[in-house]
């Protein structure tokens, strides 16, 4: 079951090297991050993805990222 939480460190923190994405089970994107991270494209996407992180209700982060469980 994903954390929410750490999700949002993840992304704060190392972000740009797209460990949240691979975190979220989103692995291809996480892998574009990895390849694309010296253009510091992915770092600013990422500070986008922790506001969006916490401004998503538990509910909804729960439905799209925890629904296997």
């Amino acid at each position: 079951m994903k954390n929410k939480g750490l999700a949002i460190v993840l992304a704060f923190f190392l972000g740009g090297f797209g460990a949240h994405k691979f975190y979220l089970g989103e692995t291809r994107t996480g892998i574009l991050f990895l390849l694309f991270f010296w253009t510091f494209i992915p770092t600013f996407i990422s500070l986008i993805d922790v506001l969006l992180l916490l401004t998503m209700s538990d509910a909804s982060f729960n439905e799209k990222y925890n629904s296997n469980h």
